[in-house]
Protein backbone atom coordinates (compact mmCIF):
# COMPACT_ATOMS: atom_id res chain seq x y z
CA UNK A 1 0.00 0.00 0.00
CA UNK A 2 1.24 3.47 -0.67
CA UNK A 3 1.68 5.79 1.89
CA UNK A 4 -1.47 7.66 0.83
CA UNK A 5 -3.37 4.37 0.80
CA UNK A 6 -6.41 3.89 3.30
CA UNK A 7 -5.22 4.19 6.14
CA UNK A 8 -3.18 7.75 5.61
CA UNK A 9 -5.84 9.73 3.73
CA UNK A 10 -9.19 8.26 3.06
CA UNK A 11 -9.52 6.72 6.43
CA UNK A 12 -10.33 9.25 9.26
CA UNK A 13 -10.37 12.47 7.27
CA UNK A 14 -12.15 14.35 10.21
CA UNK A 15 -9.57 13.39 12.17
CA UNK A 16 -6.32 14.06 10.43
CA UNK A 17 -5.21 17.23 8.58
CA UNK A 18 -2.54 17.80 5.78
CA UNK A 19 0.21 17.95 8.07
CA UNK A 20 -0.76 14.47 9.24
CA UNK A 21 -0.41 12.75 6.06
CA UNK A 22 2.55 14.11 5.25
CA UNK A 23 3.87 13.19 8.51
CA UNK A 24 2.48 9.67 7.98
CA UNK A 25 4.11 9.64 4.24
CA UNK A 26 7.69 10.72 5.82
CA UNK A 27 7.49 8.24 8.45
CA UNK A 28 6.53 5.44 6.13
CA UNK A 29 9.29 6.40 3.78
CA UNK A 30 12.19 6.63 6.38
CA UNK A 31 10.75 3.10 7.68
CA UNK A 32 11.25 1.36 4.19
CA UNK A 33 14.77 3.12 3.65
CA UNK A 34 15.91 3.41 6.76
CA UNK A 35 14.75 0.33 9.20
CA UNK A 36 13.76 -2.28 7.00
CA UNK A 37 17.23 -3.26 5.71
CA UNK A 38 19.12 -2.86 8.53
CA UNK A 39 17.14 -3.85 11.59
CA UNK A 40 17.51 -7.54 11.49
CA UNK A 41 20.92 -6.65 12.43
CA UNK A 42 20.08 -4.71 15.11
CA UNK A 43 18.04 -7.99 16.58
CA UNK A 44 20.90 -9.56 17.24
CA UNK A 45 23.09 -6.68 18.87
CA UNK A 46 20.36 -5.65 20.96
CA UNK A 47 19.94 -2.66 20.29
CA UNK A 48 19.03 0.25 17.67
CA UNK A 49 22.36 2.38 17.02
CA UNK A 50 22.44 5.74 17.86
CA UNK A 51 23.18 7.22 14.08
CA UNK A 52 19.42 5.67 13.16
CA UNK A 53 18.29 7.97 16.30
CA UNK A 54 20.37 10.86 15.20
CA UNK A 55 18.99 10.56 11.75
CA UNK A 56 15.16 10.54 12.90
CA UNK A 57 15.97 13.88 15.14
CA UNK A 58 17.54 15.64 12.29
CA UNK A 59 14.18 14.74 9.98
CA UNK A 60 12.45 16.50 13.38
CA UNK A 61 10.85 13.02 14.33
CA UNK A 62 11.60 13.39 17.81
CA UNK A 63 10.18 16.92 18.47
CA UNK A 64 6.64 16.27 16.81
CA UNK A 65 4.73 18.10 19.71
CA UNK A 66 7.46 20.49 21.36
CA UNK A 67 7.26 24.14 20.95
CA UNK A 68 9.48 25.47 18.28
CA UNK A 69 11.79 27.38 20.84
CA UNK A 70 13.07 24.20 21.76
CA UNK A 71 13.16 22.69 17.98
CA UNK A 72 9.89 20.75 18.02
CA UNK A 73 6.95 21.26 15.23
CA UNK A 74 4.03 22.29 17.96
CA UNK A 75 1.53 19.47 16.71
CA UNK A 76 -0.67 17.91 18.75
CA UNK A 77 -1.62 14.22 20.06
CA UNK A 78 -2.63 13.19 16.69
CA UNK A 79 1.09 13.66 15.58
CA UNK A 80 2.03 11.35 17.72
CA UNK A 81 -0.73 8.64 17.27
CA UNK A 82 0.72 8.72 13.62
CA UNK A 83 4.44 8.88 14.16
CA UNK A 84 3.53 5.79 16.84
CA UNK A 85 1.18 3.98 14.00
CA UNK A 86 3.91 3.86 11.58
CA UNK A 87 6.65 2.54 13.42
CA UNK A 88 4.32 -0.29 14.43
CA UNK A 89 3.84 -1.01 11.21
CA UNK A 90 7.57 -1.32 10.83
CA UNK A 91 7.10 -4.95 11.78
CA UNK A 92 10.24 -4.33 14.17
CA UNK A 93 8.73 -3.32 17.54
CA UNK A 94 11.84 -3.03 19.21
CA UNK A 95 13.39 -0.05 16.97
CA UNK A 96 10.09 1.51 17.72
CA UNK A 97 9.54 1.31 21.63
CA UNK A 98 13.12 2.57 21.51
CA UNK A 99 12.03 5.84 19.92
CA UNK A 100 8.78 5.88 21.43
CA UNK A 101 10.08 5.71 24.71
CA UNK A 102 12.05 8.50 23.98
CA UNK A 103 9.53 10.59 22.34
CA UNK A 104 6.47 10.05 24.27
CA UNK A 105 7.32 8.40 27.30
CA UNK A 106 10.41 9.93 29.05
CA UNK A 107 11.42 13.10 27.80
CA UNK A 108 7.94 14.24 27.92
CA UNK A 109 8.11 14.29 31.79
CA UNK A 110 10.87 16.98 31.58
CA UNK A 111 8.24 18.97 29.16
CA UNK A 112 5.28 18.87 31.28
CA UNK A 113 7.36 19.12 34.89
CA UNK A 114 10.45 20.47 33.96
CA UNK A 115 11.69 24.06 35.05
CA UNK A 116 12.62 26.39 31.82
CA UNK A 117 15.94 25.90 32.71
CA UNK A 118 15.63 21.85 32.86
CA UNK A 119 13.59 22.21 29.41
CA UNK A 120 16.55 24.52 27.77
CA UNK A 121 19.12 22.31 28.80
CA UNK A 122 17.73 18.98 27.71
CA UNK A 123 15.01 19.38 25.23
CA UNK A 124 16.73 20.68 22.23
CA UNK A 125 19.10 17.89 22.74
CA UNK A 126 16.87 15.18 23.35
CA UNK A 127 14.62 16.62 20.17
CA UNK A 128 18.06 15.96 17.88
CA UNK A 129 18.66 12.90 18.87
CA UNK A 130 21.94 13.97 20.80
CA UNK A 131 20.90 12.94 23.61
CA UNK A 132 18.69 9.55 24.20
CA UNK A 133 16.07 9.36 27.27
CA UNK A 134 14.26 7.13 29.89
CA UNK A 135 11.95 6.56 32.62
CA UNK A 136 12.30 4.63 35.54
CA UNK A 137 9.22 3.90 37.42
CA UNK A 138 9.28 0.29 37.51
CA UNK A 139 10.51 -1.90 40.12
CA UNK A 140 10.37 -5.42 41.10
CA UNK A 141 6.82 -4.44 43.53
CA UNK A 142 6.21 -1.52 41.69
CA UNK A 143 4.74 -1.34 37.82
CA UNK A 144 1.56 -0.05 37.60
CA UNK A 145 1.63 0.24 41.30
CA UNK A 146 3.56 3.49 41.23
CA UNK A 147 2.50 3.54 45.02
CA UNK A 148 4.94 0.65 45.75
CA UNK A 149 7.97 2.07 44.77
CA UNK A 150 10.92 1.72 47.10
CA UNK A 151 13.80 3.45 45.89
CA UNK A 152 14.57 6.14 48.57
CA UNK A 153 15.68 9.75 47.82
CA UNK A 154 17.00 11.64 51.24
CA UNK A 155 17.68 15.33 51.08
CA UNK A 156 21.44 16.36 52.18
CA UNK A 157 22.18 19.77 51.28
CA UNK A 158 21.75 21.17 48.30
CA UNK A 159 21.34 17.77 47.00
CA UNK A 160 19.26 14.35 47.21
CA UNK A 161 21.22 11.06 48.38
CA UNK A 162 19.19 8.12 46.05
CA UNK A 163 19.54 4.22 46.65
CA UNK A 164 17.61 1.92 45.18
CA UNK A 165 17.01 -0.12 41.94
CA UNK A 166 15.10 0.07 38.57
CA UNK A 167 14.50 -2.91 36.70
CA UNK A 168 12.95 -3.07 32.62
CA UNK A 169 14.27 0.29 31.87
CA UNK A 170 13.53 0.67 27.60
CA UNK A 171 16.80 2.82 26.56
CA UNK A 172 18.43 1.66 29.80
CA UNK A 173 21.98 0.81 28.80
CA UNK A 174 22.34 3.25 26.08
CA UNK A 175 20.64 5.97 27.22
CA UNK A 176 21.75 9.28 28.66
CA UNK A 177 19.30 10.99 30.35
CA UNK A 178 17.06 9.55 32.78
CA UNK A 179 13.75 10.50 35.01
CA UNK A 180 13.57 8.83 38.01
CA UNK A 181 10.81 8.14 40.44
CA UNK A 182 11.78 7.76 44.03
CA UNK A 183 10.13 8.11 47.50
CA UNK A 184 10.97 11.17 49.75
CA UNK A 185 8.80 10.99 52.43
CA UNK A 186 8.98 6.99 53.63
CA UNK A 187 6.32 8.46 56.24
CA UNK A 188 4.15 10.32 54.20
CA UNK A 189 0.82 8.99 52.49
CA UNK A 190 1.96 6.83 49.34
CA UNK A 191 0.37 9.32 47.04
CA UNK A 192 2.01 12.22 47.94
CA UNK A 193 5.85 10.84 48.75
CA UNK A 194 7.10 10.04 45.19
CA UNK A 195 9.35 12.52 43.65
CA UNK A 196 10.88 12.89 39.97
CA UNK A 197 14.62 13.19 39.33
CA UNK A 198 16.78 14.26 36.38
CA UNK A 199 19.71 11.29 36.95
CA UNK A 200 22.18 11.51 34.01
CA UNK A 201 24.76 8.54 33.22
CA UNK A 202 27.61 8.79 34.58
CA UNK A 203 26.71 10.00 38.08
CA UNK A 204 28.89 8.93 40.70
CA UNK A 205 26.97 5.36 42.12
CA UNK A 206 24.76 5.16 38.86
CA UNK A 207 25.50 2.23 37.31
CA UNK A 208 23.34 -0.27 34.66
CA UNK A 209 23.65 -3.06 37.07
CA UNK A 210 22.83 -5.53 33.97
CA UNK A 211 21.75 -5.85 30.59
CA UNK A 212 18.54 -7.95 30.06
CA UNK A 213 17.70 -10.52 27.44
CA UNK A 214 13.97 -10.26 26.25
CA UNK A 215 11.26 -12.85 24.72
CA UNK A 216 10.35 -9.92 22.17
CA UNK A 217 11.85 -6.54 21.26
CA UNK A 218 15.01 -7.52 21.07
CA UNK A 219 16.27 -4.47 18.76
CA UNK A 220 16.16 -2.18 22.15
CA UNK A 221 18.19 -2.23 25.13
CA UNK A 222 16.60 -3.46 28.13
CA UNK A 223 18.40 -2.77 31.66
CA UNK A 224 18.56 -2.99 35.29
CA UNK A 225 19.96 -0.08 36.84
CA UNK A 226 21.23 0.74 40.25
CA UNK A 227 21.90 3.75 42.77
CA UNK A 228 23.97 3.23 45.58
CA UNK A 229 24.51 7.06 47.40
CA UNK A 230 23.85 8.74 44.14
CA UNK A 231 23.94 12.53 44.68
CA UNK A 232 21.40 14.50 42.52
CA UNK A 233 21.27 18.08 42.83
CA UNK A 234 18.47 20.12 44.13
CA UNK A 235 17.72 21.61 40.95
CA UNK A 236 17.41 18.43 39.30
CA UNK A 237 14.24 18.00 41.16
CA UNK A 238 11.36 17.38 38.28
CA UNK A 239 8.63 18.83 39.43
CA UNK A 240 7.27 19.34 43.16
CA UNK A 241 8.82 17.66 45.97
CA UNK A 242 6.14 14.87 46.55
CA UNK A 243 3.88 15.08 43.25
CA UNK A 244 5.77 12.41 41.29
CA UNK A 245 2.89 9.99 41.75
CA UNK A 246 0.38 12.63 39.49
CA UNK A 247 2.79 13.29 37.20
CA UNK A 248 3.31 9.55 36.65
CA UNK A 249 -0.37 9.28 36.46
CA UNK A 250 -1.06 12.47 33.95
CA UNK A 251 1.90 10.75 31.57
CA UNK A 252 0.73 7.31 31.53
CA UNK A 253 -2.02 8.57 29.57
CA UNK A 254 0.14 9.87 26.58
CA UNK A 255 2.15 6.48 27.39
CA UNK A 256 -1.19 4.24 26.64
CA UNK A 257 -2.65 6.11 23.92
CA UNK A 258 0.73 5.57 21.79
CA UNK A 259 1.35 1.87 23.00
CA UNK A 260 -2.22 1.71 21.43
CA UNK A 261 -1.13 3.45 18.02
CA UNK A 262 1.87 1.16 17.92
CA UNK A 263 -0.30 -2.34 18.87
CA UNK A 264 -2.46 -1.28 16.04
CA UNK A 265 0.53 -0.65 13.46
CA UNK A 266 1.75 -3.86 14.06
CA UNK A 267 -1.74 -5.64 14.01
CA UNK A 268 -2.20 -4.43 10.31
CA UNK A 269 1.44 -4.91 8.96
CA UNK A 270 0.73 -8.69 9.79
CA UNK A 271 -2.60 -8.78 8.76
CA UNK A 272 -1.43 -7.32 5.15
CA UNK A 273 1.62 -9.59 5.76
CA UNK A 274 -1.02 -12.29 5.81
CA UNK A 275 -3.04 -12.05 2.94
CA UNK A 276 -0.11 -11.85 0.77
CA UNK A 277 1.47 -15.13 1.73
CA UNK A 278 -1.99 -16.86 1.98
CA UNK A 279 -2.95 -15.58 -1.37
CA UNK A 280 0.15 -16.85 -2.82
CA UNK A 281 0.49 -20.21 -0.79
CA UNK A 282 -0.96 -23.59 -2.12
CA UNK A 283 -2.50 -26.52 -0.32
CA UNK A 284 -4.92 -28.83 -1.34
CA UNK A 285 -4.16 -27.70 -4.94
CA UNK A 286 -5.85 -24.07 -4.17
CA UNK A 287 -4.23 -20.73 -2.62
CA UNK A 288 -5.07 -20.64 1.05
CA UNK A 289 -6.96 -17.74 0.27
CA UNK A 290 -9.71 -19.94 -1.17
CA UNK A 291 -10.59 -21.47 1.91
CA UNK A 292 -13.54 -19.15 3.36
CA UNK A 293 -12.76 -19.93 7.45
CA UNK A 294 -9.39 -18.36 6.57
CA UNK A 295 -10.99 -15.84 4.60
CA UNK A 296 -13.70 -15.10 7.06
CA UNK A 297 -10.96 -15.03 10.17
CA UNK A 298 -8.53 -12.53 8.23
CA UNK A 299 -12.06 -10.32 7.40
CA UNK A 300 -13.23 -10.54 11.06
CA UNK A 301 -9.40 -9.35 12.26
CA UNK A 302 -9.24 -6.59 10.31
CA UNK A 303 -12.69 -5.27 11.02
CA UNK A 304 -11.41 -5.14 14.66
CA UNK A 305 -8.42 -3.66 14.30
CA UNK A 306 -9.78 -0.79 12.22
CA UNK A 307 -12.23 -0.65 14.96
CA UNK A 308 -9.13 -0.10 17.13
CA UNK A 309 -7.73 2.64 15.06
CA UNK A 310 -10.35 4.90 14.80
CA UNK A 311 -11.21 4.99 18.24
CA UNK A 312 -7.33 5.44 19.00
CA UNK A 313 -7.79 8.33 16.41
CA UNK A 314 -10.91 10.25 17.83
CA UNK A 315 -9.56 9.74 21.46
CA UNK A 316 -6.57 11.88 20.20
CA UNK A 317 -8.55 14.45 18.58
CA UNK A 318 -10.36 14.46 22.05
CA UNK A 319 -7.21 14.81 23.66
CA UNK A 320 -6.08 17.91 21.08
CA UNK A 321 -9.00 19.50 22.29
CA UNK A 322 -8.06 19.35 25.68
CA UNK A 323 -10.51 16.53 27.09
CA UNK A 324 -9.69 14.40 29.76
CA UNK A 325 -9.85 11.16 28.68
CA UNK A 326 -8.58 8.09 31.36
CA UNK A 327 -11.50 5.83 30.35
CA UNK A 328 -10.90 5.60 27.18
CA UNK A 329 -7.19 5.60 27.08
CA UNK A 330 -7.54 2.90 29.54
CA UNK A 331 -9.95 1.21 27.11
CA UNK A 332 -7.98 1.43 24.08
CA UNK A 333 -4.74 -0.27 26.17
CA UNK A 334 -6.33 -3.16 27.14
CA UNK A 335 -8.41 -4.00 23.60
CA UNK A 336 -5.68 -3.06 21.44
CA UNK A 337 -3.02 -4.71 24.00
CA UNK A 338 -5.21 -7.84 23.73
CA UNK A 339 -6.56 -7.68 20.15
CA UNK A 340 -2.67 -7.43 18.75
CA UNK A 341 -1.78 -10.67 20.26
CA UNK A 342 -5.01 -12.26 18.92
CA UNK A 343 -4.36 -11.16 15.35
CA UNK A 344 -0.60 -12.36 15.42
CA UNK A 345 -1.78 -15.98 16.94
CA UNK A 346 -4.18 -16.28 13.66
CA UNK A 347 -1.07 -14.78 11.62
CA UNK A 348 1.27 -17.32 12.82
CA UNK A 349 -1.73 -20.41 12.33
CA UNK A 350 -2.15 -19.47 8.74
CA UNK A 351 1.61 -18.88 8.07
CA UNK A 352 1.82 -22.79 9.22
CA UNK A 353 5.24 -24.43 9.51
CA UNK A 354 6.98 -21.32 8.04
CA UNK A 355 5.64 -18.77 11.08
CA UNK A 356 7.51 -20.85 13.49
CA UNK A 357 10.83 -20.51 11.74
CA UNK A 358 12.98 -17.42 12.66
CA UNK A 359 13.25 -16.35 8.99
CA UNK A 360 9.61 -15.42 9.11
CA UNK A 361 8.87 -11.78 10.17
CA UNK A 362 5.46 -12.92 11.64
CA UNK A 363 7.43 -15.48 14.09
CA UNK A 364 9.49 -11.71 15.64
CA UNK A 365 6.63 -9.91 15.68
CA UNK A 366 4.11 -12.38 17.42
CA UNK A 367 7.22 -12.30 19.91
CA UNK A 368 7.44 -8.60 20.18
CA UNK A 369 3.56 -7.98 19.99
CA UNK A 370 3.30 -10.08 23.62
CA UNK A 371 4.58 -7.16 25.72
CA UNK A 372 1.55 -5.22 24.66
CA UNK A 373 -0.66 -6.75 27.00
CA UNK A 374 1.58 -6.18 29.95
CA UNK A 375 3.71 -2.74 29.41
CA UNK A 376 2.66 0.20 30.50
CA UNK A 377 -0.31 -1.45 32.23
CA UNK A 378 -1.49 -5.02 32.06
CA UNK A 379 -4.97 -5.56 30.70
CA UNK A 380 -6.15 -6.03 34.14
CA UNK A 381 -5.28 -3.08 35.66
CA UNK A 382 -6.74 -1.62 32.46
CA UNK A 383 -10.05 -2.49 33.15
CA UNK A 384 -10.03 -1.53 36.66
CA UNK A 385 -9.60 1.69 35.11
CA UNK A 386 -12.91 1.58 32.72
CA UNK A 387 -14.67 -0.11 35.73
CA UNK A 388 -14.12 2.53 38.20
CA UNK A 389 -15.67 4.89 35.86
CA UNK A 390 -18.49 2.50 35.07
Amino acid sequence: MTARGFDATTSSPFFFEEEHHMLRAQVRRFVEEEIKPHADAWEETGATPRALLRKMGDLGFFGITYPAQYGGSEMDERGTVVLAEELGRCTYAGVAITVLVHTDMASVHIFNAGTETQKQTYLPRMITGELISAVGVTEPDAGSDVKGIRTTARRDGDHYVLNGAKTFITNGVLGDVFCIAAKTDPNGPPSQSVTMFIVEKGMEGFTVSRSLKKHGWNSSDTAELAFVDVRVPVENVLGQEGRGFYEIMKNFQNERLVLGAMAMGEAQAALEMTVRYVKDRKAFGAPLWEKQVIRNRLAELTTRVEAGRQMIYATAARAAAGEDLVREVSMIKSYCGELVNEVMYACVQFHGGMGFMRESPIERMARDARVQAIGGGATEVMLEEVAKRM
